[in-house]
């Protein structure tokens, strides 16, 4: 009986491995279905873009509209992740992240990069470029390519320029119609030489504080004012919490995209291609719709706001570019002779006050 038991698990046994051996042999033999969404994760390319305005704004419409391409000419084999809103880094955190690799890619306002390369202050100037069509001149000519290969250091590729627009003033102190109205009062800037110095000559206090801090600031009344362009006080609703605005052209503001060097150079050839022929693309998109986009939101911020704006005539920025232009003396030697010269032609070309 146990002989028999004995033989009857043998047959059972060798049955189930029979059945398991063809088994797998056919499976071998075809192609089982494939989730096409994993279909080369493992090759995948992602990028962390980093920035730290909101979505609405030109340099966020950018960074959105970059990804998408990128998505699209790579068929998914590249991912661009924007993390907006400072969602990741300060932006006084963000350009040593890149240089570190912790991100890939940001776009941080030209003024930031004084300290990788004090050349950049020439686009801090006050009145440096009076029209859009200079604007671009400088960022997608010499002065912008000379700026561009300043920064090949540290770990960082400059890739292009991106526009936000002129900056205008904003105050609970108004309405700043001259220079000397702003006597007295503490202004939120960019940490920048050039931007103190030109406040200190209209007899403000300018401090240096991080973007996102701002409004809390505004509200509370550690802060009198800010500069800043239409763009950004619409996104932020600075107009909530100050009473003037005064709209002065007197600055401009952009951004240098970047991207780290070690991570561009593991790039394959087709890459490469890809993420600079979308960075054209948008760039192109950019400097034409940032400009558009500020005169829609300062419409806004008339529908939507009390805000009282005072535009400054030809002949009141005239009397503002005066009293700055000891700012263009101060920095010459910093910024580099051959470089200031060239700005200059630029603002006698497109309309020097």
């Amino acid at each position: 009986m146990k002989s028999f038991l004995s033989i009857a698990l043998l047959l059972i046994a060798g049955l189930a491995v029979s059945i398991w051996i063809g088994f797998h042999t056919k499976l071998s033999e075809v192609t089982l279905p494939f989730d096409d969404d994993q279909n080369g994760i493992n090759d995948q390319v992602v990028i962390k873009f980093s920035h730290v305005v909101a979505e609405n704004t030109p340099k966020g419409l950018a960074a959105q509209r970059f990804a998408k391409l990128v998505d699209e000419k790579s068929n998914g084999r590249i991912k661009v992740e924007v993390i907006p809103n400072g969602g990741l880094y300060s932006d006084q955190e963000e350009l040593e992240a890149l240089k570190r690799g912790d991100v890939q890619m940001i776009a941080p306002a030209t003024t930031k990069l004084r300290t990788v390369s004090p050349k950049f202050q020439v686009l801090d100037l006050p009145y440096a470029m009076p029209n859009h069509e200079s604007i671009i001149e400088a960022l997608n000519g010499d002065i912008g390519k000379t700026l561009l290969r300043s920064i090949e250091k540290d770990n960082m590729r400059g890739l292009t320029f991106w526009t936000n627009g002129f900056k205008q003033i904003t105050t609970n102190d108004g309405p700043i119609k001259k220079p000397s109205d702003l006597k007295g009062q503490t202004l939120r800037i960019m940490p920048s030489p050039v931007l103190e110095k030109q406040f200190q000559l209209a007899g403000a206090k300018a401090v240096g504080l991080d973007f996102n801090e701002t409004y809390k600031l505004l509200e509370s009344g550690e802060l009198n004012g800010e500069e800043n362009t239409i763009s950004n006080i619409y996104s932020k609703k600075f107009f909530d919490v100050q009473s003037h605005l005064t709209f002065s052209n007197h600055g401009f503001l952009g951004y240098a995209v970047i991207m780290n060097e070690d991570f561009w150079k593991k790039l394959s050839k087709d890459e490469r291609e890809i993420l600079s022929e979308s960075m054209k693309e948008t760039t192109e998109w950019n400097q034409t719709h940032s400009f558009e986009m500020n005169k829609e939101q300062l419409r806004l911020i008339e529908k939507q706001s009390g805000i009282e704006i005072n535009t400054l005539t030809d002949q009141e920025r005239k009397i503002w570019s005066d009293q700055w232009e000891p700012v263009w003396k101060e920095f010459e030697e910093e910024i580099g002779t051959e470089l200031m010269k060239k700005m200059k032609q630029l603002r006698a070309k497109h309309g020097d006050f």
